[in-house]
């Protein structure tokens, strides 16, 4: 007989793809290395380990003999390895072939590397959708864990949640563990001895019952103040003692063991869910914010207590209605997959050429970058970065395997991100241009194929549910990890600088402004928009000419009520790092005399940097990249990133009615909260040429400038 409670103990660690090296490095020393030190000294302790992709490839370059003695404790049946998607994708929004290729070829390397079986797998940020139970059962998955608020949504009850379930989708089966939600909030946050009062609890309820925790083994060291409690105060060491006093009615149980040993309880069929927090995190701030007051509703009242469980938040899938960035990186990595699935299948291509494509495909869907919760997420710029970085690397690869070299030019369209509208994107063998004539006819994203970086992956400033209490200040805001805590302000001043955006932060974005506008006002965002089209439907056109390819996109729409039309001209040429730009306005009054801007972004070039710079004409240093310019008459500005290698020089010609440009820069910064509090993060460099327009005799202006990209220049002296 068993004794009288199973306790199934799962740890998960993780570090995204494009992490810095330094971040995995701290976190192996104050977490994973010491976690690991403790558990060898006791021998009673079993527990199931999932180390994510990224994390285990770094772990195994850099500490391989972390990993050997991660092997070792897996002969001695003192862990179980688990799997996963290889790269940790959210699996929901990978198509079913992703879905096995990342869970099988993450089995393939973790049994190759411990020389361990692997049959369960952890689900990322346990988003879970019912269509995925065939999936997994095809990539030879016998089990996985999920929180216990995915069972009650299903109609589950607390004394039905001691004990595994089967779940089947498309004649499939898989069993599922239910995660204990006080448990997650217990360890390592209370006393040791509240998860026992947990345990005994469960215990008294039903002789050999199951108890699973399944979390963050960042909890253990990394999250803030952990490392002291877990470590410095012994947290974790007197844990394990308390666990090794009880054994005789504590069993520390491996879940492949329980499956084997115990039969199911039934099978459920889950909803698409995920963690409480997760759900509520994906809707928009006043959503969010009803949701927590209803939840918080049903504890204060017994009569709605029973319903509780069925207050759930949004889709996960829905980041990407939250976040358009979210939903443009989704898109691109499609079109990556979508590509790579025809390719696949194809005669005479170069099959290694498309193994690479795929490696660098999977490490594309690291969901981190995807979303956002307590910690940065699609904030932080490195991560997207990393995401686009890989995703035009698959593409590269994939160009290599169907023996696509040298200059080349393709212009196509399609409804690319799912809209229900039509992009079009135009590639050659240094560009990669993506536009959305329905969205202002703005270029949403600009590839850089040599560097392998997308100078468009921005991000708008937009309402948060948690600027509420940043906007209170410091000392009245409460901590993400632990609300009894101030939440930590870790720059001066952010609740001054929460801003939103009006249009987004993409380039060729139009904008009409009073002739009279400041820069100030473009930079606080107090000056208003006078005309129609930063947001407006422009049709367009795909022309090829000798040695070139064109998008000419046109509006007719007005500024001030006065209607006229706007149409600009993108134009890309194999082998060449430049894209010349051209504006005509037309139909213009003879007494017209309008303020137009156009906004050009960058993004992945930081402010405040070393080897980041802006220069003039001449080639003279202007200041680092967060720098404000309010430059009169200027013909040319670059911009320098030495540490990416980029230079993109901006070269302006005089308009029609002899105008020089102006040109306005400032940075793009967001307040964002972390693991560490709130904090100002650098999303983007605004770069605006701007004009007064007047109008020629016949009714029309023209303007046209060239960006051009190319290698690192020299840092000033």
């Amino acid at each position: 007989m068993h004794p009288a409670v199973r306790f199934v103990f799962v740890l998960h660690d993780h570090q995204p793809v494009g992490n810095f090296d330094g971040v995995f490095e701290q976190a192996y020393l104050d977490s994973y290395r010491p976690f690991l030190d403790l558990l060898e000294r006791h021998p009673a302790i079993r527990l199931a380990l999932h180390t994510s992709g990224p994390l285990a490839e770094w772990l195994d370059h850099h500490h391989p003999d972390y990993l050997d003695r991660l092997a070792t404790l897996a002969a001695q049946g003192r862990i179980e390895i688990v799997g996963g998607g290889f790269y940790e994708p959210v699996l929901a929004m990978l198509p079913a072939r992703d879905r096995i290729a990342q869970i099988t070829s993450y089995t393939r390397w973790l049994e190759h590397r411990l020389q361990t079986k692997v049959g369960g797998m952890w689900i990322a940020e346990r988003v879970w959708d019912p269509g995925m139970t065939q999936d997994l059962a095809a990539a030879g998955i016998e089990w996985t864990i999920l929180d216990d608020s995915h069972f009650k949504a299903a109609g589950l009850t607390d004394d039905q949640l001691d004990r595994h379930w089967l779940t089947e989708g498309d004649g499939a089966t898989l069993a599922v563990f239910p995660v204990s939600e006080r448990l997650r909030y217990v360890i390592p946050f209370a006393a040791p001895e509240a998860t026992l009062d947990h345990l005994r609890f469960v215990a008294a309820r039903r002789h050999g019952a199951l108890a699973v925790f399944g979390d963050d083994g960042e909890k253990f060291g990394v999250w803030p103040d952990t490392h002291r409690t877990c470590f410095s105060e012994g947290w974790l060491a007197r844990f394990f003692e308390m666990l090794e006093a009880n054994r005789d009615w504590i069993e520390m149980c491996l879940p492949s063991e329980v499956v084997r040993d115990t039969p199911p309880a039934g099978t459920v069929w889950l909803p698409e869910c995920s963690y409480r927090e997760m759900t509520e995190w994906v809707l928009p701030p006043e959503a969010q914010l009803a949701c927590v007051a209803a939840r918080t509703l049903t504890t204060g009242d017994e009569r709605l207590a029973p319903v509780a469980r069925f207050i759930r938040g949004g889709s996960w899938r829905n980041f990407r209605m939250r976040y358009p960035e979210a939903g443009e990186m989704y898109a691109r990595m499609m079109a990556v997959s979508t590509r790579l699935a025809r390719l696949r299948s194809a005669p005479d291509v170069d099959r290694a050429g498309i193994a690479e494509a795929e490696q660098a495909l999977h490490r594309g869907q690291c969901n981190c970058a995807y979303w956002h919760g307590a910690f940065g997420g699609i904030y932080l710029p490195h991560l997207r970065n990393a995401i686009y970085t890989e995703l035009i690397t698959a593409d590269a690869a994939a160009d290599r395997a169907e023996g696509r070299t040298g200059p080349r030019l393709d212009a196509t369209q399609g409804d690319f991100d799912f809209d229900g509208r039509d992009e079009i994107r135009v590639t050659s063998d240094m560009l990669d241009c993506w536009l959305a004539p329905a969205r202002g006819g703005i270029l949403y994203e600009l590839d850089l194929r040599g560097p392998r970086h997308n100078l468009l992956a921005t991000l708008d400033r937009r309402p948060e549910a948690y600027h509420a209490q940043v906007l209170a200040g410091p000392g009245v805001a409460r901590s993400i990890v632990d609300a009894a805590q101030v939440a930590k302000f870790k720059h001066e001043g952010l609740e001054r600088m929460v801003r939103y955006d009006r249009t987004r932060r993409k380039s060729l974005v139009d904008h009409f402004w009073d002739v009279d506008v400041t820069a100030a006002a473009i930079i606080d965002g107090t000056a208003a928009e006078r005309g129609d089209f930063a947001e407006g439907a422009y049709t367009h056109q795909i022309q090829r000419t000798a040695g070139r390819g064109e998008v000419r996109l046109s509006r007719s729409g007005n500024a001030w009520g006065i209607p006229f039309t706007l149409s600009k001209t993108l134009s890309v040429r194999p082998g060449s790092p430049a894209i010349d730009i051209a504006y005509t306005l037309s139909g213009l009054p003879a007494d017209f005399r309008q303020h137009l801007a156009v906004e050009l972004n960058f993004a992945g070039m930081p402010a405040q940097a070393d080897g980041r710079f802006f220069y003039d004409a001449a080639g003279h240093p202007l200041g680092e990249l967060g720098t404000h310019l309010d430059l009169p008459a200027a013909d040319r500005l670059g911009l320098v990133d030495d540490w990416l290698g980029i230079d993109a020089a901006l070269s302006i010609g005089p308009a029609s009615n002899g105008v020089t440009a102006g040109i306005w820069t400032f940075p793009i910064q967001t307040v964002s909260q972390s693991e560490g509090g709130f904090e100002l993060v650098h999303q983007s460099v605004v770069v605006m040429p701007h004009w007064i327009v007047t109008p020629d005799p016949l009714g029309s202006w023209q303007v046209a400038f060239t960006l051009t990209l190319g290698g690192r220049r020299s840092s000033p002296a």
